[in-house]
């Protein structure tokens, strides 16, 4: 195969496309590596991850936290995506894990935004991946995750948000419209300190954004979100507004075992830093125990 590329794709130079296949950067569609021996064979599809002259460091470690022959989580860190595209090759998760696990047939099976921290699981081998898809198909997987917003007073929580989510006329953006929902968000409040709050969310459809977007229509925009309510990108390389959102937790029955399997993200989010003097409450979460919030008044001290 090394002779073959070499000599139909000479962008390449010979010794380039050795370095790539010996590192396992060139795979066939079934995700095998193609080695620089391995026989010609017409009509093979073959995929290799372009280098970008300058691509963007991101100064953040992804964590395995669980695998076995079938499945692998990973805990992300925000500002990475998951895939390649655009400016990141090297630095997307699933490369940096193919590299640094030297696993040729891992792929993702859901995908999070890159400005996304928290859970992704992936599929290991082709062999067992469609029954591990299925679960995301048949919506027989919970995922929870976690978000720092502000707060409305006049807003009932426990909530469900339903609306039609369709691709803005703005790039990469998504925005509610008129008509049937096709999306739909559980909500609670968690805890409450002054101006923020925390949130645990839980979509039970999986449109682009639809955390980001509907948290925005109710007028609680997540914190340090770059594109909702409005489009205010940080500068290239600046790491210090991450977006408070969290993919915290992950359950479902395995498909192969049986077995229940349930994933939490060991990644934080900001504290709500809560002003002195202010009384702490608790709010009663959906599954009967109890969350610390404060009070969203000022207690006075008094002068005697």
């Amino acid at each position: 195969m090394l002779d073959h590329l070499a000599e139909r794709l000479p962008a390449l130079s010979r010794a380039a496309w050795q370095q790539r296949m010996e590192a396992g950067e060139v795979v066939d569609e079934r995700g095998a590596t193609v080695t620089p021996e391995r026989p010609f064979e017409p009509g093979l599809r073959i995929f290799y991850y372009r280098h970008l002259e300058s691509e963007p460091e991101i100064p953040f470690t992804e964590e395995v936290l669980y695998q076995d022959a079938h499945l692998l989580i990973a805990d992300k860190p925000h500002f990475m995506p998951v895939t390649p595209g655009g400016r990141y090759v090297q630095h997307s998760l699933l490369v940096r894990l193919k590299r640094r696990l030297g696993l040729a047939e891992l792929s993702p099976l859901h995908r999070i935004d890159r400005d996304t921290a928290g859970l992704v699981l992936f599929s290991v081998q082709q062999r067992t991946r469609g029954v591990y898809q299925a679960l995301f198909r048949e919506r027989r997987i919970t995922k929870q995750y976690e978000a720092v917003a502000g707060w409305r007073a006049d807003l009932a929580f426990p909530r469900e948000h339903h609306s039609r989510l369709e691709e803005s006329p703005q790039f990469f953006r998504m925005h509610e419209v008129p008509g049937a929902p096709n999306s739909c968000t559980r909500m609670e409040l968690l805890e409450v300190a002054g101006r923020w709050a925390r949130y645990r969310l839980e979509p039970v459809t999986g449109k682009r954004h639809q955390l980001r977007v509907h948290m925005a229509a109710l007028g609680l925009p997540l914190r340090h979100d770059a594109f909702y309510p409005e489009v205010n990108d940080p500068p290239e390389g600046d790491f210090s507004r991450p977006l408070q959102l969290l993919a915290r937790t992950l359950h479902f029955t395995d498909p192969l075992s049986g077995a229940p399997r349930h994933f939490e993200s060991r990644r934080k989010l900001l504290a709500l830093d809560p002003p002195p003097f202010e009384p702490r409450w608790f709010v009663r979460t959906r599954d009967g125990g109890e969350a610390a919030g404060v009070a969203v008044w000022s207690r006075v001290r008094s002068p005697w």
